[in-house]
């Protein structure tokens, strides 16, 4: 005889309870909702999946400091660079300004952790950050070579690169940038992939666009070079807004109008590649997958820390209610939209092994060839031209 099983062996599911943005009355000052959840309970049922790959470089970017750990003296050197300093104390967000950043690009950096503390709430520890939000790398490693040398201070920036210590950390355009409209990452997907199936791949004009501001930096002023003229039709069409090239070299103009040459003659490899390209945008770059990123990365910082993290005099607690209730216009418009509104219901990912240095050599190795085979096809197709 088969009996039926009980309901009481069946795993339980964590009823979703949402907690909307709760303002005060208008004059009353902004009070931190209590009533969030303080401890993260995901479903039984819940499993953990691997993170993407790319996660690996987490590791990477916190070796400098995994033999000696990270000191409060190291921290406190970093402020030079910092435009805040984080603290987050019993899952509570504590912040010190230093300095005005460009638009607000610390407002929503700052208002990105604090989804992440709404995600997993006490999940993440205890720590102690100082966060920079510039264009331009600011921890170099030649300035902490030498037998004489200091160690770096950890400082966590948007980008990195070679020949700096930077640790990467999500830009603040994934919860929204006012300034120039663009909406929160969640709500820019829909619409880019809205906009993916307006034109079939066949009818798409077959030009290069860019757009971009051409004064950041000298390479990218090449990229204007590259706009048709009286002259020349690079097949290249640039417009001067605010978003970022993808490379620039001596022969950008050249290299352009071969990858749009050659993207129109294999219009089945092309297509391959564009769909690949947004496999990646899709699902790696989702926004699950950017909580993950942001929570392993603090995850491990913290656990370098060589101290207990505490409050500094002059930072002040920050929550969604103080954040965006005093808020106006699309800056408040792009914090309701992207405001996690209860606690994720399963774990996050797992955090693949890290890179070991025979697979970031395969790496580099990998991406010298395919550049260089690329360039390869670049110079016979210019040589066949001109002959």
């Amino acid at each position: 005889m088969i009996s039926a099983p009980s309901r009481n062996n069946t795993k339980k599911h964590h009823e979703r309870i949402e907690f909307p943005l709760n303002c005060s009355e208008p004059g009353s000052p902004q009070k931190c909702l209590e009533t969030y959840p303080i401890s993260f309970e995901p479903d039984e049922s819940s499993s953990s999946k691997t993170c993407p790959d790319y996660f690996r470089w987490i590791q990477e970017d916190l070796k400098q400091w995994k033999s000696s750990g990270i000191t409060q003296e190291m921290i406190e050197r970093g402020k030079p660079f910092a435009d805040f300093r984080l603290v987050v104390v019993e899952g509570k967000a504590y912040v010190e300004k230093y300095r005005k950043a460009y638009q607000t690009r610390d407002v929503f950096t700052i208002w990105g952790i604090l989804q992440l503390l709404r995600l997993y709430p006490g999940k993440v520890p205890d720590l102690d950050l100082m966060f920079n939000c510039g264009d331009q790398t600011v921890i170099l490693k030649r300035n902490y070579q030498g037998p004489n040398a200091t160690s770096p201070p950890p400082v966590f920036h948007y980008c990195a690169d070679k020949d700096s210590l930077d640790i990467v950390f999500p830009d603040w355009t994934f919860w929204g940038w006012a300034e120039v409209n663009i909406m929160p990452w969640d709500n820019t997907l829909s619409a880019i992939k809205k906009g993916m199936q307006r034109t079939e791949w066949e009818d798409r004009v077959p030009y290069a666009y860019w757009r971009g501001n051409p004064y950041v930096s000298a390479e990218r002023v090449e990229f204007l070079k590259c706009n048709r003229s009286n002259d020349h039709d690079w097949n290249v069409r640039l417009y001067r807004q605010h978003y970022w090239p993808i490379r620039s070299k001596i022969s950008t103009c050249r290299d352009l109008k071969f990858a749009v040459e050659w993207g129109n003659n294999h219009p089945k490899k092309a297509r391959a590649i564009g769909k690949e390209g947004s496999k990646l945008m899709e699902e790696f770059l989702a926004m699950e997958n950017v909580y993950d990123y942001m929570f392993h990365s603090l995850n491990e910082y913290a656990k370098l820390l060589k101290f207990k993290p505490t409050i500094p005099p002059n930072a002040k607690m920050v929550c969604a209610e103080t954040m965006a209730c005093s808020e106006e216009g699309l800056f408040k418009k792009f914090m309701e939209q992207s405001m996690v509104k209860s606690p994720s219901h399963k774990l996050p990912c797992k955090l693949p092994p890290q890179y070991e240095p025979h697979d970031i050599q395969a790496l580099v190795a990998t991406n010298k060839d395919m550049t260089r085979q690329v360039e390869t096809w670049g110079d016979e197709y210019w040589r066949q031209k001109q002959g």
